[in-house]
């Protein structure tokens, strides 16, 4: 209940007056059973617009950390993220990774639309970055399908830092459902992981206009804080723009 509360009475009417969302493509959203919406990550707020557009409840999976707050502030912002369908995942440890699938598999087995951000993190810079194969490998193992979202311009209504929206014409773009069920039976292959993976970056590339950098986000993030260097993965498949 708190979820549509939230969507269409205490929060989508302040969020459609900042960013007079146009979403493009809703169609291609299917009206029953499973599906993964896979979307760049510009800004915290594309978890909330990104379920605007959708007349279906969206789920995301979460860092653990929106859980775990303590005092009155905590307990408020453990319920809202719990409300607007945010599922806790644990990060740290060996097994956080597969924590973090199981929990989404889950949802997809109930017939539930998945949102994941392949990035793994927001972009720091507004360009796009290479893809984590995990979203590849529900896909594979669950035979759902795959459609690709760009979020456009919310990275300038809630720039990195910022905490109220600077009003700015956002766009939601959804593309046409992706099929990898030519690869059934070839789950656990990284190089079939990584092509999977790359065919989903090459469209958010093309629907968001981004320019897409081989290198994962959280190694750029690393570098910038001078804890690790930004390495591009050998042998990756590099996306080019569409001609």
């Amino acid at each position: 209940m708190w979820y549509w509360l939230f969507k269409y009475v205490l929060l989508g009417p302040i969020l459609n007056l900042a960013g007079r969302p146009r979403v493009e493509g809703v169609e291609n959203l299917p009206e029953n059973g499973p599906a993964i919406l896979a979307s760049n990550h510009l800004a915290v707020v594309d978890s909330f617009y990104l379920p605007m557009a959708s007349p279906r409840r969206i789920y995301f999976l979460a860092k653990s950390e929106y859980f775990t707050g303590t005092g009155l502030k905590g307990r408020f912002q453990r319920w809202f993220f719990t409300a607007v369908g945010q599922i806790p995942i644990d990060r740290s440890g060996a097994d956080a990774a597969e924590n973090a699938l199981i929990s989404a598999r889950r949802k997809l087995e109930d017939g539930q639309l998945m949102g994941m951000y392949p990035e793994g993190t927001r972009s720091p810079d507004g360009r796009l970055f290479k893809g984590k194969t995990g979203l590849a490998r529900i896909a594979m193992e669950t035979g759902v399908p795959v459609i690709p979202v760009a979020m456009i311009n919310t990275d300038k209504l809630n720039p990195p830092g910022t905490t109220f929206p600077r009003p700015t014409r956002i766009t939601v773009r959804i593309g046409k459902p992706l099929d990898f069920s030519r690869y059934e039976g070839m789950n656990g292959n990284r190089f079939i992981e990584r092509a999977v993976t790359d065919e989903i970056m090459y469209e958010l590339m093309r629907l968001s206009g981004q320019k897409y950098v081989d290198l994962y986000a959280a190694s750029l993030k690393k570098a910038a804080e001078g804890t690790a260097e930004p390495v591009v993965e050998p042998g990756s498949t590099r996306a080019e723009p569409a001609a």
